[in-house]
């Protein structure tokens, strides 16, 4: 949820301008996810027949395996509408694609595009060529340009086969792994303290040795990225600008959510605000750094340091020291932009994450953002998480307090949502769904 939490900011820090009957995207596409989820199967099924052949024995079973697990997660995730068909979308990442593939034979022809209604700015490529790009890097980057360089580096980790060379590591390296597991039952007494050393020591190997492959692959689909990317007709700069923008992406914090904010929304006519909802739980008793960690963060981290990859880049390509401004994005670029800002509080209730449906709105309405819109999005929230409060199944949707890994501010949002008794949460949840509230936000 911390990096979810990061997200925020990038929406706080853009602008936008849709008006307040703005409708969020209709994922009535059947037909489309039918076709898509048909051809999908088939070449699934395709790759899988490829992989026996190729590889045989136990190690060809378990490729099989994997791949077979992954295509029936993704066809559920497909069933479950976490990707949307929309034509806008598709055209601008399909025109960007085609400028990418200019003087570089080696993007394949038969790519086929995905929307996730996810709020990261992310994206990645399939085995079978499709790629899927999150609507938070349109929240995210400035231009077009910038969002290519994001598919380029895909395209590098696409070509080289990288998913491929990771599934035949996990599973070569389960078979060392067994190997060693098995001698230590035995050469060591099952109650003895060195034989749980030395599992955590396989667990710990293991892990380092994942990361730094993965530290490896980055680094790789980086340069071969970017060589695609500057045989393309984009500025060579937004490259890296792009890179930069992940960079402020995973370093920035939240920003804070002020108290006068709680004052303003839940100060309804039939419920007054109470000052012992925002009491805070006193953690000052409990000793964080009692136990020791057993695992270097920086070790095990999936991504290497964005400033060593932007660094490795400049060093290979010297013409990447150059600092440039950032291109004017299209008007279709910016209307997109808008959208995927718009979809923020969609994607937030339809991946269920209630509680930080209701942050991120409030952070929104506290700067007299969309009211109407926002305020009809915030009752939807508290809707579901009073069911989830009259469930019993409350966690599910809002997280605990984490004072190591949680701004203060979001601290303070939970305290605030845990003081409140199952009559209060729906006092709001009816309040922000009422004719009444929607009148005031006109």
């Amino acid at each position: 949820m911390t990096r979810k939490l990061i997200v925020l900011m990038c929406f706080l820090l853009s602008v936008a301008g849709i008006s307040q009957t703005y409708k969020a995207i209709d994922t009535a596409d059947y037909l489309q996810r039918k076709e898509f989820l048909k051809n999908f199967t088939t070449n699934n099924e395709n790759l899988i027949k490829g992989l026996r052949a190729q590889y045989s024995g136990r190690t060809g079973s378990e490729m099989s395996k994997m791949y077979k697990e992954f295509g029936t997660e993704f066809e559920n995730q497909v069933k479950n509408k976490d990707f949307v068909f929309k034509s806008e979308f598709d055209i601008v990442i399909k025109s960007l694609v085609e400028r990418l593939r200019k003087n570089n034979p080696k993007v394949s022809r038969d790519l086929k595009i995905l929307i996730a209604k996810d709020n990261t700015p992310n994206a990645y490529c399939l085995a079978d060529g499709t790629f899927v790009i999150n609507m938070g890097l349109y929240n995210w980057m400035d231009n077009e340009a910038q969002l290519a360089g994001v598919i380029s580096h895909e395209l590098g980790h696409k070509i080289e086969e990288h998913t491929l060379k990771s599934v035949l590591n996990i599973v070569e390296q389960n078979k060392i792994d067994k190997s060693t597991v098995q001698n230590i039952k035995e050469t060591t007494d099952r109650r003895s303290q060195g034989r749980n050393e030395k599992a955590f020591d396989i667990l710990k190997n293991r892990i380092y040795k994942k990361s730094i492959e993965k530290r490896q692959l980055e680094m790789q689909a980086d340069s071969l990225g970017y060589v695609i990317f500057k045989n393309s007709d984009f500025k060579k700069s937004e490259f890296v600008n792009g890179l930069q923008k992940i960079q402020t992406f995973d370093t920035i914090s939240p920003r804070e959510l002020k108290i006068e904010t709680y004052k303003k929304l839940f100060d309804l006519p039939k419920q007054a605000f109470k000052e012992k909802w925002m009491k805070k739980e006193d953690f000052s008793l409990y000793n964080y750094n009692f136990y020791k960690e057993k695992l270097n963060k920086d070790s095990v981290a999936s991504h290497p340091e964005m400033v060593h990859r932007i660094e490795r880049l400049k060093k290979v390509f010297p013409e990447l020291n150059t600092s440039a401004d950032t291109e004017k994005p299209s008007d279709a670029y910016l209307a997109l932009k808008k959208m995927a800002r718009m979809e923020i509080l969609p994607n937030y209730f339809h991946s269920e994450d209630y509680g930080l449906g209701i942050y991120v709105a409030m952070q929104f309405l506290q700067d007299g953002e969309e009211e109407k819109y926002y305020k009809d999005w915030l009752g939807k929230c508290f809707s579901k998480i009073y069911e989830a409060r009259k469930n019993y199944n409350l966690n599910r949707y809002l997280d605990r307090i984490e004072p190591k890994n949680q701004s203060e501010s979001y601290q303070q949002f939970l305290n605030f949502m845990w003081n409140l008794s199952l009559d209060e949460i729906k006092n709001i949840s009816d309040y922000y769904q009422t004719n009444e509230t929607v009148a005031k936000s006109k």
